[in-house]
């Protein structure tokens, strides 16, 4: 059951909500693995909200993430909840996510997002289209990583201070575009802005690079310097935004001219920091423009007369199918996430597919030996 959170009763007949961080675990692989959950007061459990992964870095954890590059704020107008997970240690005992290409480390931690999403979604009332993740360092190389290998369940991702390493681009292989925001200081000591083979990261132009080509956007980016507000800050900012990529993604770069190892915003000053814009909020403001169901496409099968109409789609709740033949036929309905949601034989003219929440599905109609599939939309 979704988790209505009503917090405290005034009166008989008011009550008031309040936001609440809670910090829980779930058991994967044999490991428990624990993390923080911010839920706004604006949540009540009515409507599906998005969800918002935020990694710390190396050696960090979840709850300094949480205060230093702090979306709080943002949830509570917005309406998202905010998940901080911790990482497991590698093999010297330091914090981290399973993202650097080194060898012997094993831990999976992309199915413990994986698992930690159908833990809260089972939970509180999310909206699996809008699943996001970002981080800071060693959490944008994970953010990077969830984007290749679990790219059928997020529909966004930014990384600040994060890259890639040369062998996880070699292994990228997204199902769908992937919006993506950069956000780096030229001046990192840490994730150098020209790459780093002892880190095991690219230069961030070729990060950039490499998502513009697979988004297919234009290559010639947008490129625009934001006021410098901050003129004791150290530094100066450039916004690149490459636009025109396929289903509507874009990628975005923030360019840190003098920008060290940090978070843009933060209240904590670690090094030169750019006050000019806030991170999280920019981070947000990307996130927001993106679901998963405008980003995936299916397949069509050209040439060949489907022995069937769906109607109406996109639905409100119900759709009809309309068999054009007698054939003893298999229907089968998927969500986005590839889980069946019902499965029914019928050799009936017509059938009713009853979907209780929003989102895109899948109907897979086998008949006479032919297997044809149908993208449908439930508003």
């Amino acid at each position: 059951m979704k988790r209505f959170l009503l917090l405290i009763c005034l009166t008989v007949t008011s009550a008031s909500f309040a936001q609440i961080t809670l910090t829980e675990s779930i058991m994967h692989d044999g490991i428990q693995r624990d993390y923080r959950l911010y839920v706004p007061a604006s949540y009540n459990g009515s409507v599906a909200v998005p969800l918002v992964f935020n990694l710390h870095g190396y050696t960090s954890n979840a709850w300094q993430q949480e205060l230093y590059g702090d979306f709080r704020p943002i949830a509570d107008t917005a309406n998202f909840l905010l998940v901080h997970p911790d990482g497991t240690t590698d093999m010297s005992g330091t914090t981290f996510w399973n993202a650097f290409d080194w060898p012997g480390e094993t831990v999976d931690d992309v199915g413990f997002i994986s698992a930690l999403i159908d833990s809260l979604s089972a939970e509180y009332n999310i909206n699996l289209n809008r699943v996001y993740t970002t981080g800071m360092s060693n959490g944008g190389f994970m953010s990077y990583k969830l984007s290749c290998d679990l790219s059928q369940r997020i529909a966004a991702m930014a990384s600040v201070t994060g890259a890639m390493g040369p062998g996880m681009v070699a292994s990228c292989n997204p199902s769908h575009p992937i919006p993506v925001m950069q956000i780096h200081g030229t001046a990192d000591p840490t994730v150098p802005y020209a790459g780093s083979g002892s880190v095991g990261s690219l230069p961030i132009v070729d990060v950039v690079d490499y998502w513009v080509t697979f988004n297919n956007c234009t290559e010639t980016a947008i490129e625009t310097a934001l006021p410098n507000i901050s003129l004791s800050d150290g530094c100066t900012t450039d916004h690149l935004l490459y636009t025109g990529g396929d289903n509507g993604s874009t990628v975005e770069h923030y360019r840190v001219n003098g920008g060290a190892h940090t978070w843009p915003g933060a209240a904590l000053n670690i090094g030169v920091t750019s006050q000019d814009f806030s991170a999280s909020k920019e981070i947000w403001r990307f996130f927001s423009q993106y679901s998963l169901d405008q980003l995936v496409s299916v397949d069509q099968i050209p040439s060949v007369e489907k022995p069937f109409a769906v109607f109406p789609n996109p639905s409100e709740g119900v759709f009809r199918l309309r068999l054009k033949n007698g054939y003893v036929t298999q229907v089968r309905l998927f969500d986005a996430l590839g889980k069946l949601v019902s499965a029914q034989t019928t050799s009936g003219h017509m059938v009713e597919l009853a979907v209780p929440n929003s989102g895109v599905y899948f109907l897979q109609v086998e008949t006479n030996g032919e297997l044809f599939t149908e993208k449908l939309i439930r508003n």
